[in-house]
């Protein structure tokens, strides 16, 4: 069956919809990656949540689901396009396939679309409200993107603990990705989740030795409210944000973010640490960037930068022990070089443990 998507900017791409037929339309924020491999993570990486996802690897799906690469228990994807979709797949591993996993939990997959023309459209344009349709004309003044906290829809709701290490770790679940968790629990830690909006006075409850903000979806000024809180934590304990942590970090200690053209969304972004001048390849996933000049005023310094355009990677505080990357040390999917910072981060806990408390 033909089906369309189409941009708000008026342009159309035709299709077949590969998974079951369309009940309706499906909206979101088109956006696109660019890695060959890693799908089975991005669908379920919760940073993804309400997005239509152009992979530009033609071959998506050619080594089917399994049971163990999962960011999160669910996909969090509005749709899926691809050039090639509904092939047979190959891997020891697989249970299912791509086409099984989405018709399960009712996520559209469009095939047989010219990626490559899509993608250049985004890349002129930039990532814009589209739909999803059978109908091949439609009303593009309707796709007008609505402001929404997608973070509390992906948050946890309650407080999880898991590990028994001996190093105590909080992470603020702003959509948290599965394999930043393994992370540090890979390293010996204890780890207890809690929602997003937790307060400072809950976290000293826990008795935390060092806290992780996780990555999550959306504007991080839609979390403004949240701002003097996260401060007040960051201050009070060794931090590492990552992703939408590290833009919330930028704008509590008053730096400023902005959205990209397209954003970085792939496994093979350069990424410079401007301490030593070491290079990592980096798994990346986001619309928003911190603006360098708005830290000019602040305590925040750029630590790492991105190779080709230069952006904001990520930072460090003048005094407090805060690290933070825009990019995924945890990888999944993507090169796992940069996953030493977590080691980082953790002698960094070490070495302040009972005493950072005073800066609060």
């Amino acid at each position: 069956m033909k089906t369309y998507i189409h941009l708000s900017n008026g342009a159309s791409f035709e299709g077949k919809i590969t998974t079951k037929p369309l009940n309706g339309e499906i909206k979101g924020e088109v956006v696109f990656f660019t890695g060959m491999t890693g799908y089975q993570e991005v669908l379920t990486d919760p940073s993804y949540k309400d997005q239509i996802i152009v992979f530009t690897y033609p071959l998506v799906g050619n080594y089917g689901i399994n049971e163990y690469d999962f960011e999160s228990k669910k996909p969090h994807v509005a749709g899926v396009i691809v050039y090639e979709g509904n092939m047979s797949h190959s891997h020891y591993q697989a249970d299912y396939s791509l086409k099984d996993y989405l018709d399960k939990w009712d996520i559209p997959l469009l095939s047989g679309i010219d990626t490559r023309a899509l993608v250049k459209n985004i890349r002129k344009e930039g990532s814009m409200e589209a739909a999803i349709s059978k109908e091949r004309f439609y009303d593009t003044t309707l796709l007008i993107q609505k402001p929404n906290n997608v973070v509390q829809e992906v948050s946890s709701q309650n407080i999880q603990s898991f590990g028994k290490g001996a190093t105590h770790i909080v992470l603020l679940d702003f959509g948290f990705k599965k394999s930043i968790l393994d992370s540090l629990l890979l390293h010996k830690c204890r780890v207890t989740v809690v929602p997003f909006n937790t307060t400072l006075e809950k976290v000293k409850s826990l008795n935390p030795d060092g806290v992780v903000l996780s990555n999550g979806p959306g504007d991080p000024k839609q979390l403004d409210r949240l701002l003097d809180n996260i401060k007040a934590i960051l201050s009070a304990y060794p931090a590492m944000a990552i992703c939408l942590g590290h833009q919330l970090t930028a704008l509590a200690f008053g730096g400023n973010t902005k959205k990209m053209l397209y954003g970085h969304r792939g496994a093979n972004q350069p990424v410079v640490d401007l301490l030593d001048k070491s290079v990592y390849m980096s798994s990346q996933n986001h619309s928003y960037e911190v603006d360098e000049t708005s830290l000019k005023n602040t305590s925040l310094r750029v630590r790492f930068r991105n190779v080709n355009d230069g952006t904001v990677e990520g930072l460090i505080h003048d005094t407090l022990p805060i690290l933070t990357t825009q990019y995924h040390p945890e990888a999944n999917p993507g090169p796992a070089e940069s996953g030493k910072l977590f080691e980082e981060f953790l002698r960094m806990v070490n070495e302040h443990c009972g005493s950072v408390k005073a800066y609060a």
